[in-house]
């Protein structure tokens, strides 16, 4: 093996640290500096693809929609005349018939429900939209390959061969997004995660009053005829002839089984699909990711949240135009008359909504920290289930690895990284110093003359997009056990040859315990090449518990610390430090 090179003298066993070329700020506003002055950069209106390479423009769906609703309200007033319809109508009114004993009504619990659900969904889907803005696109596979896309909200990838992810993210109106500027998952996904732990607890206990009061009954089809009720009541309502309501003591069929859906299959839905947009458990229950794939999982998650924001829409059109005051007050009141009641609380209700609507995005930008803090303890408990990890090396072969694999990160620009650059890397070295027992400084002849280590795994990007990628390197372990890590080490500092977007050097920490981890790795090769520039050339790290955010490429550096807090700004990574990310980042 090639000689490493040893600790200079005069430094009291360790080299020099990275330290002082962090930027040690820590951000407590977004402002227009933020992320670097991020420009904004506005998506394109949602395409879906049609064969392999055309494209249907969704707003062509608002003309198309209005001629074909103008012509099904023609024809159901065409077939209402016809004593055949007349007769099934007559037949099937819209309602079928309840057990005896189903309650009646609207409890107030129920009225409190409604609301709170109303609420969270609201936060909900803000902050949804932000997310999916971040990487404006849906695949059916892991591959995440441009051009197999099966739906964007952003133009057609470019040419150019190092065009990145975080390219690619688009701008949301502030009142749209939560919060709306370019690339602030990292918020948008505190709120996300937070308010839907939030969302489950209401619906858990939903779900247990609606069992033990007997209103499930008032919910759940009972009776087949529910389905020719349901097409008498449609016929019914696109004739303009309104038919019976009476929601305070029994749905109408088209109802019943749009909150059947709702209630039973798409709030479900939503937290499975959630789920199964977890790197945790993609990696753990493999047989079923293969085929419903984390992207897939994606998509089926965003259409459930259009059939949410179609309910919304359809729901509250209906409830205002179909007997405002008495389903107004069947809503808020709990009580079945005319009375304005129920519309003066459904009017303050709407107050709340619309002022929280506004405030939160500006809040947001004001106090990140407020709000990174309460969705971490909201969320934090039971983050660590939600850690990404490879349950064992070989979940991956070769026909696994993905055709394209997303570029990303802040691109190393500096003199010196271009000049090693330039000359092959063949000045490069990595500094290994910090609580070790024998730091060192590893060109890359001396790497490669490591145990060689190659695993084929799977990557997850905070953005949404994933891929898999063979990557062949040193074992962190190979590393540990050259340096020696002094007992007091508990944390691992990585430095990149790239600046962050607000200057100073990307770094980020990790636990020494995932440095064990069978797949903890500097990589050097991807994919049996030696690895690219836009991948991290000529050295990047491989940690597999964690997202792609934390896998710092380009690195120049790596320190084993006591803790992170005196480093950089002291929040475990420039991320943390400048964008509200948490050292440790769950899906």
């Amino acid at each position: 093996m090639t000689e490493m090179v040893p600790d200079p003298a005069g430094t009291r066993g360790q080299f020099p640290s990275f330290r002082t070329e962090l930027d040690s700020q820590h951000h407590h506003g977004v402002g227009d500096d933020w992320a670097g002055g991020v420009a904004p950069q506005f998506g394109v209106a949602p395409r879906i693809r049609v064969g392999q390479s055309k494209w249907f423009n969704l707003l062509w769906l608002i003309p198309i929609g209005l001629v074909v609703f103008i012509a099904l309200i023609a024809i159901a007033k065409g077939l209402r005349e016809t004593a055949g319809v007349q007769a099934f109508i007559s037949q099937y009114p819209g309602l079928s018939e309840l057990p005896a004993g189903t309650p009646v009504g609207f409890p107030a619990w129920l009225q409190w429900q409604h609301f709170l659900n109303l609420f969270f969904m609201l936060f909900i889907i803000r902050s949804g939209l932000t997310i999916l803005a971040d990487h404006p696109r849906l695949y059916w596979t892991r591959n995440s390959t441009p051009g197999k896309d099966w739906f964007r909200i952003q133009k057609p990838v470019p040419t150019d061969a190092l065009y990145t992810a975080k390219q690619d993210s688009i701008t949301l109106p502030n009142g749209v997004g939560l919060p709306g500027r370019r690339h602030s998952i990292g918020l948008a996904r505190w709120w996300h995660l937070s308010i839907d732990m939030l969302w489950l607890v209401n619906g858990i206990v939903f779900y247990v009053l609606i069992f033990t009061t007997g209103q499930w009954l008032r919910l759940v089809p009972l009776h087949w005829d529910v389905i020719p009720n349901a097409l008498s009541v449609t016929i019914q309502y696109l004739s303009l002839d309104w038919p019976l309501e009476s929601g305070w003591t029994n749905y109408n069929g088209l109802q019943l089984l749009a909150y059947f859906i709702t209630v039973f299959i798409a709030a479900p839905l939503a937290l499975i699909t959630g789920l199964g947009m977890s790197p945790a458990l993609s990696t753990r229950f493999r047989r079923i990711s293969s085929v419903f794939s984390i992207q897939f999982a994606r998509s089926l998650h965003f259409m459930v949240l259009c059939w949410f924001v179609l309910f919304i829409i359809v729901h509250v059109t209906l409830v205002l135009t179909t007997g405002a005051l008495q389903n107004l007050n069947h809503m808020f009141a709990g009580r079945d008359d005319q009375s304005w009641w129920g519309f003066v609380i459904f009017a303050l209700s709407l107050l709340i909504l619309i002022a929280v609507w506004v405030a939160a995005t500006p809040f947001t930008y004001r106090h990140p920290r407020v709000v990174q803090r309460v969705g971490y303890a909201l969320i934090g408990p039971a983050q660590r289930l939600f850690e990404h990890i490879d349950a064992k090396p070989g979940q991956y072969t070769e026909k696994d690895i993905s055709p394209y694999f997303w570029h990303n990160g802040n691109y190393p620009a500096g003199a010196a990284y271009l000049a090693l650059q330039a000359d092959d890397f063949r000045d490069y070295t990595l500094r290994v110093n910090g609580l070790v027992k024998n730091p060192v400084e590893l060109n890359l002849t001396q790497l490669r003359a490591l145990t060689h280590h190659e695993q084929i795994t799977q990557h997850f990007c905070i953005q949404g997009w994933s891929g898999v990628a063979k990557w062949g390197g040193v074992s962190m372990r190979t590393l540990m056990d050259l340096v020696q890590p002094t007992p007091e080490a508990k944390w691992v500092i990585f430095y990149s040859h790239a600046l962050g977007p607000d200057g100073g050097l990307y770094y980020d920490a990790q636990p020494i315990e995932q440095m064990s981890h069978h797949l903890t790795m500097l990589a050097y090769d991807m994919n049996d090449e030696t690895l690219d520039f836009g991948h991290g050339a000529p050295l990047r790290l491989r940690n597999e518990i964690e997202l792609g955010f934390k896998m710092v490429k380009w690195i120049k550096g790596v320190e084993f610390v006591e803790h992170f807090s005196d480093v950089g700004g002291g929040l475990g990574g420039y991320n943390n430090d400048h964008e509200f990310f948490g050292y440790s980042q769950s899906i």
